[in-house]
């Protein structure tokens, strides 16, 4: 592609452009733009999405963009990297997780330009930006006080998702299916790979999880050609072809000792659930062996709310 075009702007190999993509108005007609930076290569390659803050509150996906732009690793070699840091710019200003709408994002894809609000904007990143690229990371963290240990989510039957997810490098690789009106979905059904990553919990900034994103990023560019170096691993990625939640069998407020990472072994005590009042306590033990993939971080729970997120570890070939 000798010249790449969005929102009528051409940037040409070896640029750099910053470009407003109009999304909408608010009532007092101030203008919401999003946007969206595009560096080319010099020598042509894979055109590369990065997303962010699809949900408004996670602001890890937010940051790991935002470095990978001030500290100059957008600027590929070869091919064109287009990044987006905050795609829902409602969400990021009232810091929350859905629109003003009050529908979530990434259960709006493919979107309808005469929709709802979050169904408009879904509908403009399918037709103006996903057209463009061959693949894509989307950048998130747990929501609802959910902490996720960094972790690439992707359809591990689909070969392109592995070896993107492979490239990436991450410490834990996550099988998870395509969910309905998600982004992910909507880009597979277009023939577009875009895996997703998972780091931190909502509003707060985890350096951990900020630089797992930063390093992978930079590993599967380093792969597809688009750059020189990457930092290598010192760890082994695991990959959990299954998962499941530990749930509240009572409500109460919830103890344990055990952080996202952790690995866990049948029999073992997780954590307990005690009533404010000392009179209940209930412990609760891990029925298989498997890692910690993520952790409530709330300590005041109910009966059925989700606490330990119990990835089952399948060894790499």
């Amino acid at each position: 592609m000798n010249s790449f075009i969005l929102n009528g702007k051409h940037v040409n190999p070896g640029e750099q452009r910053y470009i407003d993509l109009r999304i909408a108005k608010l009532p007092t007609h101030t203008v919401i733009d999003m946007p969206i930076f595009v560096s080319r290569g010099v020598n042509p390659g894979p055109t590369l999405l990065l997303t962010a803050g699809l949900h408004g509150n996670e602001t890890n996906g937010i940051e790991i963009v935002r470095r990978i732009i001030t500290e100059k690793h957008l600027h590929p070699t070869s091919g064109t990297i287009v990044a987006v840091p905050i795609v829902n710019i409602y969400g990021f200003l009232q810091q929350e997780r859905y629109l003003p709408d009050g529908k979530d994002l990434n259960r709006s894809f493919p979107g309808n330009k005469t929709g709802s609000l979050a169904s408009r904007v879904a509908n403009i990143i399918v037709n103006e930006l996903l057209p463009l690229v061959d693949f894509g990371i989307d950048f998130h963290t747990g929501g609802a006080s959910k902490d996720n240990y960094p972790q690439i989510r992707c359809v591990l039957s689909q070969q392109q998702n592995v070896t993107l997810a492979e490239a990436f490098a991450p410490p834990f690789i996550l099988n998870s299916t395509l969910i309905d009106k998600s982004f992910r979905k909507a880009a597979h059904r277009r023939g577009k790979s875009i895996i997703v990553y998972e780091g931190g919990e909502s509003l707060r900034l985890d350096e951990d999880a900020i630089q797992y994103g930063i390093d992978g990023t930079l590993r599967l560019m380093k792969s597809f050609g688009m750059r020189d170096d990457a930092p290598v691993i010192s760890y082994k990625p695991r990959t959990f072809l299954k998962s499941s939640w530990v749930r509240a069998k009572v409500s109460g407020l919830f103890r344990t000792t055990l952080k996202p990472g952790d690995k866990v072994v049948r029999g073992q005590h997780l954590g307990s659930i005690t009533d404010p009042y000392g009179e209940t306590n209930v412990n609760l033990k891990a029925t298989q062996n498997g890692y910690v993939v993520g952790l409530n971080r709330m300590p005041v729970i109910s009966a059925g709310d989700a606490l330990l997120h119990i990835g089952n570890r399948v060894e790499s070939k």
